[in-house]
């Protein structure tokens, strides 16, 4: 597996979601300036929901660039225990430690990518090769760590 092609992958998504972040709120802001009217508190209700509108955006936005910031500081050295940058191979699946962007298919290998904070990688942190851990009653075994 190659960490550094994944990790690529990675950071191409949440790139574009930067973008596409950026993209709405700018469309949004202009479409806030576009309903400049006399009309009085029916304006100003629409302005208020578009107001909203950015906010909401823009906390994705920033979550998206916190993700990018984890992205960065991620190692793709070969690993010998369960920690950020891992990919670890479990007998019920493929999982590579970084930010959540969801699943990743390289060649034939659907790969789950999955956050530090997520209950998985909580359960099975600092694990080795062999060990076993339990998720939502659910027995997994680690059978490889790169």
């Amino acid at each position: 597996m190659n960490k550094q092609e994944l990790l690529n992958i990675i950071k191409t998504k949440v790139t574009t979601k930067i973008q596409t972040f950026e993209d709405l709120i700018a469309e949004t802001r202009a479409s806030s300036n576009d309903t400049k009217s006399s009309m009085g508190d029916k304006y100003e209700t629409g302005r208020e929901m578009l107001q909203q509108e950015i906010n909401n955006l823009q906390r994705q936005l920033n979550e998206s660039l916190n993700q990018l910031a984890v992205i960065q500081k991620i190692s793709t050295e070969p690993s010998d225990k369960v920690q950020t940058g891992a990919l670890v191979k479990t007998d019920k699946g493929l999982f590579y430690i970084t930010v959540s962007v969801g699943e990743i298919i390289s060649g034939a290998q659907k790969i789950m990518t999955v956050s530090a904070e997520s209950p998985l990688v909580k359960a099975m942190s600092g694990k080795k090769s062999t060990e076993g851990f339990v998720v939502n009653n659910i027995h997994q075994k680690i059978v490889d760590i790169w």
